[in-house]
């Protein structure tokens, strides 16, 4: 594995022989002195992408300088009681196996609990990745004796709002739709997902959810740059201003206006 200091050296060479100043990229220190003396670099810095979560309330607290919080991937999948059971078990696969390292991945399986007894069928291709489940009670009930023993617990209350970069979920039981938006609102990280087949309950999940990308029956591993046709993604802002969800250069360019007279006044 490439180490960043070897990317580092390979980065200044290239912008040596185009004769840029190789200290428009420096790798600093790993420590909170160094972070601290960039945060407060005013007239230096014009923007700072925060991708480590544990960092935000430093950041708040140092930060003079403009900063994007990118932040946790906290993602949800609400199965709704009109849920497809077949786009739903492909869905679910999907999000959480795809690649489990990345922001998108999912880490929390909402369920209704009048499809409780689909649950096993949604769940039926996780254990060919060995995928940890943490499960509310009822949920835990419906998926005993279907899913491998060694892989299914108790869910608490750290199970919710875990950003897991882990063959893991939780699922958590629900009996309506105001449980499912005050359940998000709590835990979420900013990106949702809704797998059912009434327009009225999509449309109400997609108004009501704040979220910076919100899909009906889509796996939420498409939040992504490329995907989204921005190009190479650059980080996810889980905040509401300027940028939000997937950015790439676009979502980190200002602007200025230039205006051309001959003379005008105003009255």
């Amino acid at each position: 594995r490439t180490s960043l200091t070897e990317l580092g050296t390979i980065i200044h060479s290239v912008l040596e022989r185009q004769g840029i100043n190789p200290a428009v990229c420096t790798l600093l220190p790993p420590d909170r002195e160094a972070t601290a003396e960039l945060l407060g670099a005013v007239g230096l810095v014009d923007l700072i992408i925060l991708v480590e979560a544990f960092l935000d309330h430093f950041v708040r607290e140092h930060a003079k300088v403009p900063v994007i919080e990118t932040g946790a991937g906290i993602c949800h999948t609400y199965f709704d009681r009109s849920g497809d059971k077949g786009k739903g078990r492909e869905i679910v696969n999907n999000a959480k196996t795809r690649r489990v390292s990345v922001c998108n991945a999912l880490d929390c399986l909402i369920i209704h609990r009048e499809r409780l007894s689909d649950l096993p069928y949604i769940c039926e291709k996780l254990p060919d990745s060995n995928v940890i489940i943490y499960a509310d009670e009822p949920a835990y009930a419906a998926l005993s004796e279907h899913y491998p023993e060694t892989l299914l617990q108790q869910a608490n209350e750290n199970s919710f709002g875990t950003e897991f970069l882990d063959y893991k979920m939780s699922i958590r039981t629900v009996s309506s739709l105001d449980e499912v938006l005050s359940h998000i609102a709590r835990y979420s990280s900013n990106i949702a997902k809704h797998n059912q087949e009434d327009p009225e309950t999509i449309r109400r999940f997609q108004q009501l959810v704040d979220a910076a990308c919100v899909y009906a029956n889509v796996s939420t591993a498409f939040t992504d740059g490329a995907q989204f046709g921005f190009g190479a993604e650059i980080g996810i802002s889980t905040q509401k201003l300027h940028a939000r969800g997937p950015m790439a250069l676009p979502e980190l360019t200002t602007y200025k206006y230039i205006i051309e007279g001959d003379g005008q006044t105003r009255i």
